[in-house]
């Protein structure tokens, strides 16, 4: 019996706004990248990566201000992304803004036959 196909999805998670939040991410953040480096390493996750303000990339020398992440995952279901998702740090320390957060089936353009 063949293995089920793959999907690929796309997470945007913001960050709440509130103050103290970015002090949150920053104090687990260590932990959150080392739970996600298997992932990475395994391909389920292809691309993850901070959000950043637009004044972040003004010049080169300008401050990074991270406000969410987003994730392609590639996985047989969209419950694999949610169960990742919802016990991730950021999700439980109250990072990510959970009203704002979605998960979307993604189609890369090189997969369009």
């Amino acid at each position: 019996m063949s293995e089920p196909a793959l999907n690929y999805f796309i997470v945007h998670a913001p960050d709440y706004t509130e103050e103290g939040t970015f002090e949150r991410r920053m104090s687990v953040r260590e932990k959150h990248l080392e739970r996600a480096k298997g992932y990475l390493e395994s391909g389920e996750i292809k691309v993850a990566g901070g959000m950043l303000t637009p004044d972040s990339i003004a010049t080169p020398t300008s401050p990074k201000k991270i406000i969410g992440s987003t994730f392609i995952f590639h996985v047989k279901d969209i419950n694999v992304v949610k169960d990742w998702i919802e016990s991730d740090l950021y999700y439980t320390s109250g990072i990510w803004d959970k009203e704002r957060l979605s998960i979307l089936p993604f189609l890369p353009a090189n997969k369009f036959n």
